[in-house]
C-alpha cells in the first residue's frame, strides 16, 4: 500500500531521480518542459506517493495559460509529469495521483481547464481527458496533436498559444 503526501515533503533530488527512472535523463528536451520552464509547481496539486520511506510516484501540476488568438487569455493547469517507479507500476499509483490532483484543482485558478500531453486511451478511459477542444492550440515545441488532451468546463475551444503563466503564484 502507498500513501499520498505533499510533494514538498520529498527532497527534490529524490523527485528528479524518480523522473529520470520513469522518463529517462533526456526528458528535459520535451515540449512539456518548455511549458513549465522557470515555473514553480502548484503545491496544492503536486503530490508524491510513498511506501514507507520509498518514493514510488509523483505528480506535479503547473500554471499555464492559453494566449488566445482573439486577444483573451485563459488560465489553465498543466498536469504532469506523472511518474511511477518502474518497480511499482500497474498497481494504481498513477491513477491515484492523477485523481487526487484533479480533485485538488477545485478552487485553483485554471483548475477548471486541465491539460496534459499523454496517452489518449489511458487518460480518456480513466479520467475523461480528450483532444476534442485542443486541435487549434499551439505549443512551444513538437507534439502529437492526438496526445494534447484537456479536461474541464473551462477548457477553451479556440486557437492560441499555450504558455507558462508567469504571474501565477504557486499555491
Amino acid at each position: 500500500m502507498f500513501d499520498l503526501v505533499p510533494i514538498q515533503t520529498i527532497a527534490p533530488d529524490r523527485i528528479e531521480a524518480l523522473l529520470d527512472a520513469a522518463f529517462g535523463t533526456d526528458r528535459h528536451g520535451r515540449t512539456a518542459y518548455r511549458l513549465r520552464d522557470g515555473m514553480l509547481p502548484i503545491a496544492a496539486m503536486s503530490l508524491a506517493a510513498v511506501q514507507g520511506d520509498e518514493l514510488v510516484g509523483s505528480i506535479q501540476c503547473w500554471p499555464v495559460l492559453l494566449d488566445r488568438d482573439d486577444g483573451g487569455r485563459t488560465p489553465m493547469v498543466l498536469v504532469g509529469p506523472i511518474a511511477v517507479s518502474p518497480a511499482h507500476q500497474d498497481v494504481g499509483i498513477g491513477r491515484a495521483l492523477t485523481r487526487a490532483a484533479i480533485a485538488a484543482a477545485n478552487g485553483i485558478e485554471g483548475g477548471d481547464a486541465l491539460m496534459l500531453i499523454g496517452d489518449p486511451d489511458y487518460y480518456g478511459r480513466f479520467f475523461g481527458f480528450t483532444a476534442e477542444r485542443t486541435g487549434r492550440w499551439r505549443l512551444p515545441g513538437p507534439f502529437e496533436a492526438h496526445r494534447l488532451l484537456a479536461l474541464g468546463d473551462g477548457v477553451p475551444d479556440t486557437a492560441g498559444d499555450v504558455r507558462p503563466r508567469v504571474s501565477a503564484v504557486a499555491a
